[in-house]
């Protein structure tokens, strides 16, 4: 029998759709704790027993969101690794930073709840994350950092965790930064990919350089 999740892709103008359209931005706003079904089922338009009729209690529809948003990266790591495959590491980390922005971009509610409520130690036990620590470890074999993921050194993680912070914030901060930007929303985000690539390739490239050419140690 289909999931409640399955169910709301399958038709996304059904009310479970809806529902769970609303919910990932309300949580994405607020946090676990800030967003109550009542708030959710309030902006839907609905009353509150039909949003438990629809995905019972808060903590099993926030988990639905948290397992459609997994899914949704590990799709988007996907198409990174197969747009990577057998290329410079420039042009790897120039079409990864591409790709994960333009899907952050899309969907900022994903970056305010990785940034709200991975670092939110209020949350029950049982409450899910999104898995930053399987995706870190997905960039670094994309970007031949890592062989596998038994084999993703500490320093590999940290550099990416870095890159992560970045996009994350750059996104969940676009209504602070772009307003001291005096730009609109297309030219913010071309800004933000620009600025990433300015970072980040020249940083990733010189390591791989020196370590091939065995100038450090």
């Amino acid at each position: 029998m289909p999931s409640p999740l399955e169910k709301a892709r399958q038709n996304p103008d059904s009310m479970k759709a809806k529902i769970l359209a609303v919910a990932r931005r309300l949580f994405g706003d607020y946090g676990y704790n800030g967003t109550t079904t009542r708030m959710i089922a309030g902006q839907v338009g609905i009353d509150i027993s039909t949003l438990y009729y629809h995905w019972g209690e808060k903590q099993d529809l926030y988990e639905a969101l948290i397992t459609d948003i997994n899914e949704e990266i590990q799709l988007e790591f996907k198409e990174v690794e197969r747009q990577v495959k057998n290329r410079p590491l420039t042009e790897r980390l120039e079409i990864a930073i591409d790709i994960l922005t333009d899907y952050l971009f899309q969907h900022p509610e994903v970056s305010n709840l990785i940034l709200n409520d991975s670092f939110n130690k209020s949350k029950p036990e049982a409450v899910p994350d999104i898995k930053i620590g399987d995706f870190t470890s997905n960039i670094a074999i994309a970007m031949d950092l890592a062989s596998s993921k038994a084999n993703v050194s500490v320093q590999a993680k940290a550099r990416i965790l870095a890159v992560w912070n970045c996009v994350l914030n750059f996104i969940s901060g676009e209504n602070f930064f772009r307003p001291i930007l005096e730009i609109d929303r297309q030219t913010y985000l071309h800004t933000i990919k620009e600025t990433l690539k300015f970072i980040i390739v020249p940083a990733f490239t010189k390591e791989k350089k020196e370590d091939t050419y065995g100038i450090k140690s």
